[in-house]
């Protein structure tokens, strides 16, 4: 018998007008990295913070066009690639703009966190990934959570080890959310992409499962809400929330890595984390717990709030 198709599970929730529009926000947003179908825009740049830049092109490991910076810096002791989080860019998320207030009502901007890096002499790669910021469009426009993205990861990589002023150099991930868990998937898929990878940052890897437990928990919509979000996702993108996890990819990861999270955060549970930290294989690993607040978007600009403690991550594990 054919499952009920997500229309029909949603409409038998019988939602009222405001939490319809919440539902039918979020899902967007999941299943195409876009709120409210816009692209967040790259407000900042590394010049602003007085950093020479290079804008760069490169393939994903499918041909899809990625668009991103290049930052050197004098005499680098290594490289360092960003992998950003849905619904951001290679510079942040501009949320304090009324059309993208729905997740924070604040900035995040990651120019700090490179200029931090960079003073301390890491060249980075910060780049959009596909359907986001000024990179190409990839499988209709549809957001994988990681199940599509990480192509990018190893198209980031290969292009460093092209790049004539970079493939000697000493490499390093810093992977938020949804690049966190592209990275760990390409990662198990590819592992030969990654021998030149000496440590890595995941700040705020997530699980689909938990996330939407917890916002259909959130809205009063419980189990039932869970299993309608579930199908729609699955009639969008062809992809089951349980599968949209870096959990079972994390055992191929073998490098010292440092996980970061916000602890109380709202949109999810502290257990979803711990859990991907406990799987990760090496004994060279830490956990940092991001206190008081409860907003998820508020652990993306932690280090560069923080940025000491990724410094003293890389200097201790990368060279």
């Amino acid at each position: 018998m054919a499952d009920a198709s997500s229309a029909q599970l949603i409409e038998d929730l019988g939602m009222d007008k405001d939490t319809r529009e919440a539902f039918d926000g979020f899902l967007h947003l999941w299943t195409t990295g876009t709120t409210a179908g816009r692209r967040t825009p790259i407000l900042r740049r590394p010049d602003e913070y007085g950093m020479e830049y290079e804008d760069v092109t490169f393939p994903s490991l499918d041909g899809t066009p990625l668009s991103g910076w290049f930052i050197p810096a004098e005499d680098a002791k290594a490289v360092i690639i960003h992998n950003h989080f849905l619904p951001g860019s290679r510079y942040g998320y501009a949320g304090h703009l009324p059309e993208f207030g729905g997740l924070g009502g604040f900035e995040v901007n990651f120019l700090p966190e490179y200029k931090a890096l960079h003073d301390a002499g890491y060249a980075i790669l910060a780049y959009d990934m596909r359907n986001h910021g000024m990179s190409g469009q990839g499988n209709g426009g549809i957001a994988g959570i990681g199940m599509t993205e990480w192509q990018d990861v190893v198209g980031s990589l290969r292009y460093a080890k092209a790049r004539p002023d970079t493939q000697n150099m000493h490499k390093a991930l810093l992977s938020v959310c949804l690049g966190a868990d592209s990275t760990a998937i390409a990662w198990d898929r590819m592992p030969e992409e990654f021998s030149e990878v000496e440590a890595m940052i995941m700040l705020q890897p997530v699980s689909g499962t938990y996330i939407v437990d917890t916002f259909a928990e959130g809205l009063g919509l419980g189990e039932a809400g869970y299993t309608a979000f579930d199908a729609a996702v699955h009639e969008r993108t062809g992809f089951r929330l349980a599968e949209q996890t870096p959990l079972p990819h994390m055992g191929a990861i073998g490098v010292p890595t440092l996980v970061a999270q916000v602890h109380d955060d709202s949109m999810t549970k502290p257990q979803d984390v711990q859990d991907i930290y406990d799987a990760l294989p090496t004994d060279d690993k830490k956990l940092v717990w991001i206190e008081g607040t409860t907003e998820r978007f508020r652990g993306y600009n932690y280090f560069g709030e923080h940025p000491a403690e990724a410094v003293d991550w890389f200097d201790s594990h990368v060279g």
